[in-house]
């Protein structure tokens, strides 16, 4: 069984491999054709965080992701996300591997959102807004800009230091939420928020949101005036209607789940306006791990071929 380490996954992963990998995921999850039951998680009341078990089955591998989330862990200068994502062989139940899931986990979440910004943002999509200044506000910029060619990149943060450091290394400005929001055509949330900050008012009329933080029932980060005057894409249904606050408080109807779009099952929707809710589903990260533990040079060395 291999051990593959965090450092491994980046060396191998590549952004336009891993974004088809996830295309072809969300595409077979809509068809029927994954095994995924919806995430468990323990609270751990004590430390403010939670601990989560992600299975699914998904082509040849069976898969779990074992995910902490700890956002105190920002204080004691630690990650607040720590995974491992397990793989074993479907045809047998043998165990192949053990990889870190905290990288996949960021490019993975980024990759899905990529795929939703091509599908559904406006091809000369030209101003990007980023609220947010951790992990996934990076790796949204980075799968994101080879998407679309942005002229304009706008970041916002709650930590104006944190915002400021991010803003330099990616060549954006910092501005208020509101300032970075209106007449931007693609905007990214990625916050620990757990009440709205994104205004539906400010949202200018054909713009794509992807909302990527507030997971649970009980956590937003759009207004319901966002949500009642959008499309809203997911990557589940079922986890959706669990899993989303954003979706359960505004009572807004899901239009599609993104795989029923990019297998054309569902037509782009005529909303002008359009929010992709992610949450993060199992099939995402154990694909995601089948591409690094087939794309591993020590497979040959192991015998794993």
């Amino acid at each position: 069984m291999l051990v593959i380490s965090e450092d491994e996954v980046l060396r191998v992963l590549d952004h336009n491999e891993l974004r088809e990998t996830m295309r072809t995921a969300l595409c077979e999850l809509s068809a029927g054709r994954v095994i995924q039951p919806l995430r468990g998680v323990i609270r751990i009341a004590g430390h403010n965080g939670w601990y989560g078990v992600m299975p699914a089955v998904f082509q040849d591998v069976i898969g779990t992701k074992l995910v902490t989330v700890f956002p105190q862990n920002v204080d004691r200068g630690l990650h607040t996300h720590n995974a491992v994502i397990h793989l074993f062989r479907s045809e047998t139940g043998e165990p192949l591997a053990v990889v870190g899931g905290r990288v996949i986990t960021a490019l993975r979440t980024a990759a899905v959102s990529a795929l939703a910004t091509a599908e559904l943002s406006r091809e000369d999509a030209r101003v990007l807004a980023i609220l947010g200044s951790g992990v996934q506000a990076r790796s949204h910029y980075e799968a994101l800009k080879l998407i679309r060619n942005f002229q304009d990149v706008r970041v916002w943060s709650r930590t104006p230091e944190h915002a400021a450091r991010f803003a330099a290394e990616i060549g954006a400005t910092v501005m208020s939420a509101e300032k970075a929001v209106r007449n931007a055509d693609v905007i990214v949330t990625a916050t620990s928020s757990a009440t709205p900050l994104l205004r539906g008012e400010w949202l200018r009329d054909g713009a794509h949101v992807n909302a990527i933080g507030a997971v649970g029932p009980h956590m937003r980060e759009l207004d319901d005036h966002a949500m009642q005057n959008a499309a809203i894409i997911v990557e589940s249904r079922e986890a959706a209607l669990v899993e989303s606050g954003d979706i359960i408080d505004s009572g807004r109807a899901i239009y599609s789940e993104l795989g029923e779009l990019l297998t054309g099952c569902k037509p782009k929707p005529q909303s002008r306006t359009t929010v992709y809710k992610s949450l993060g589903v199992a099939v995402e990260d154990i694909a995601a791990a089948k591409l690094v533990y087939d794309k591993s040079p020590r497979r040959a060395s192991s015998g794993q071929l």
